[in-house]
């Protein structure tokens, strides 16, 4: 089921829980000393390289994650043999459910990721046990929740040009942007093809809308994944429905 390289946390840079860049945002972010020395005891790294399987859909799974860096695409894989890419996990975002004994979708690395794992039935027994991690975890799957009916409204109403600025917004946001008024720079994780395919759109409308946000100036493209984004307010009004910050 998973085959790259896995690591001791006591032996990377990222190891202690007080140096994770992603500390106060995942699911560990309420625990006490106490409670993050037993999650210390249970982890442990995966690495994965662009393109890699991290699961399979229904596959059982002997473990949970928090995604430490890059980008995990989730998709899902109907009986005529069609697939369709149903979510993005960035930076913080928790991949696998307590409870759960096989992976509801296909887990592909994106980008290069970085996984902290824990084995589910030492989790599942810390979330029994510890108020902090179970809350934290509520209110995760419940910000899941708000930005899959976000995304039912992009699939359902939006045009293909408000999707690519949403799909562009969402990013910004995870990356740290849209909160001041100055010029924003951010990576693309996905490929135009990717995009099309989380987004509903085919590549070839993907290119034409990128090129017409670019030239009418909401964005400046630097390379293949490079975005610059001059101005975040207009960027927000190319959305269509911008009425709340939803975490994506």
């Amino acid at each position: 089921m998973i085959g790259p390289m896995e690591t001791r946390a006591s032996s990377t840079s990222t190891g202690k829980c007080e140096d994770c860049p992603i500390r106060h945002r995942a699911v560990c972010a309420h625990c006490e000393a106490e409670e993050l020395a037993q999650l210390e005891a249970i982890k442990f790294y995966r690495s994965f390289e662009a393109g890699q399987h991290i699961l399979w859909e229904g596959d059982r799974m002997d473990f949970v994650a928090s995604v430490v860096s890059g980008v995990v695409a989730l998709t899902r894989t109907l009986e005529d043999g069609r697939t369709q890419m149903t979510g993005l996990l960035l930076a913080s975002d928790f991949l696998g459910r307590p409870g759960r004994e096989n992976a509801p979708c296909h887990a592909t690395a994106a980008t290069d990721v970085t996984l902290c794992c824990f084995r589910r039935q030492p989790f599942d027994r810390l979330m029994q046990s510890t108020p902090h991690l179970s809350h934290r975890l509520l209110e995760m799957t419940l910000d899941e929740l708000d930005a899959a009916r976000e995304w039912m409204l992009l699939l359902g109403r939006k045009t293909a040009r408000e999707r690519i600025a949403s799909f562009i917004a969402m990013i910004a946001r995870r990356q740290g942007g849209l909160r001041g008024a100055g010029p924003l720079h951010l990576d693309l994780p996905l490929t135009r093809e990717a995009m099309g395919d989380y987004l509903g759109l085919t590549i070839e409308t993907v290119s034409r809308q990128v090129g017409a946000l670019r030239r009418d100036g909401v964005i400046v493209l630097d390379g293949l994944r490079g975005v610059t984004v001059p101005d975040p307010a207009r960027l927000l009004a190319e959305c269509g429905d911008e009425r709340r910050p939803a975490r994506q």
